[in-house]
């Protein structure tokens, strides 16, 4: 049986019901959790190894008689007394760029979230604007007919206003498909399988000032520094490979032919000769440098996106003021051109256009708030907050 579709929770409600279900954030829940168990894991020792050797066996002495068989069981332990420290270092250096690129995707996927509601609302308000239309069209319609019926207009006029209600039912059904996409999308972002039938008037409506700055660098500059860091603890992790490691053997030696035993004690080390780990250093090295650009990058990408922000911001503000302006304008032109129409005092045509006129500025009302939403969203990204989830 398949589930009835329900009507999306408020937007915050959603952002926070979304940590739990999520695919984007779930996944970079598993990649933190990963990245913990990594630094966990370079702390642990390595593993002694066991040996066991069997000497004189079958063997004779200087005077030809048989030798006495030995036989020695040895443990050795490697200390990693250079490689040890630079590991942990690197894996606790992962660690934080793990957290870092949390944090960022965490930000991001509530600007994405907040971008995609708000295109959800803005396309069911252009859906009940389009239905609006449809009902005026059928009103300018019935009048026509009645002024055509009554000898004051030629039938023409009736055609006119028929095919200016094909148009507004035909703009009806194109915003109804465009609500179901939106919603479709909004419900893959929040990581639910059957769609939402709609969303309650959330964001469109949030009309508050934006807010300062996050404490602070941005999440894109605070991921590019945690991973550079990560990327330079790598270099030590390099060198330390070059670096010959000292063990410790300790064992137990029992001669053949009694019962006597002796201790055995023994340092290991390896030989650097043909291995010294160049090109490892070298990659290693180069791979910092790549990532040092990568930070000043995203430096510099982040102050311009900021800046970008607030100027999207200022600009759409101002949008939203004019367009509402307008659609106040033309609200009221129709509203006296219907009177005028009705007397005869304004042509089938006027009326026509002046009414296209306020669905034009009704719907530029809602592409400006809607463009509103984005600019703020896109700050709250730039400025490290969860965008609208302060409330």
């Amino acid at each position: 049986m398949t589930a009835r579709a329900e009507i999306a929770p408020p937007y915050r409600e959603l952002l926070r019901r979304s940590v739990e279900r999520a695919p984007v954030l779930l996944e970079q829940e598993a990649n933190l959790r990963a990245a913990r168990s990594d630094a966990r894991q370079a702390r642990a020792w390595a593993n002694p190894a066991v040996g066991v050797e069997f000497e004189n066996i079958g063997g004779n002495s200087v005077n030809n008689s048989p030798s006495t068989p030995q036989t020695t069981l040895a443990i050795t332990q490697p200390l990693e007394l250079a490689q040890r420290g630079p590991r942990i270092a690197a894996g606790d250096a992962e660690l934080r760029a793990a957290q870092a690129r949390g944090a960022q995707v965490q930000v991001d996927y509530a600007a994405q979230l907040a971008i995609a509601y708000a295109q959800a609302e803005a396309m069911q308000q252009r859906l009940q604007l389009a239905q609006d239309d449809v009902v005026r069209a059928q009103e300018d319609l019935k009048a026509a007919d009645a002024l055509v019926a009554a000898g004051k207009e030629a039938r023409l006029r009736s055609a006119q206003a028929q095919a200016s209600l094909s148009g507004a039912i035909a703009a009806r059904a194109a915003a109804d498909a465009n609500l179901s996409g939106a919603l479709a999308d909004l419900s893959v972002l929040a990581g639910v399988e059957q769609a939402f039938s709609g969303v309650p008037a959330s964001l469109l409506s949030d009309m508050r000032a934006p807010m300062g700055p996050g404490e602070g660098v941005s999440p894109a500059l605070a991921t590019a520094q945690a991973e550079r860091d990560a990327v330079a603890a790598q270099v030590r992790v390099e060198r330390s490979k070059a670096i010959p490691d000292i063990g410790l053997t300790g064992g137990l030696r029992r001669f053949g032919g009694s019962r006597e035993t002796g201790f055995v004690l023994g340092v290991t080390t390896t030989i650097p000769i043909f291995n010294q780990n160049r090109g490892g250093i070298a990659a290693a090295q180069a791979r910092t440098e790549a990532a040092e650009q990568r930070l000043v990058a995203a430096r510099l990408a982040s102050e311009a996106m900021r800046g970008k922000a607030l100027a999207q911001v200022a600009a759409s503000s101002a949008r939203l003021k004019a367009a509402a302006e307008s659609e106040e304008a033309a609200a009221e032109a129709y509203r006296l051109a219907r009177v005028g129409y009705e007397s005869g005092k304004t042509a089938l045509l006027d009326l026509l256009t002046l009414r296209r006129a306020l669905g034009d500025a009704r719907a530029l009302t809602i592409d400006a708030r809607l463009a509103r939403i984005g600019a703020l969203a896109m700050l709250a990204r730039v400025d490290g907050r969860l965008a609208f989830g302060d409330l």
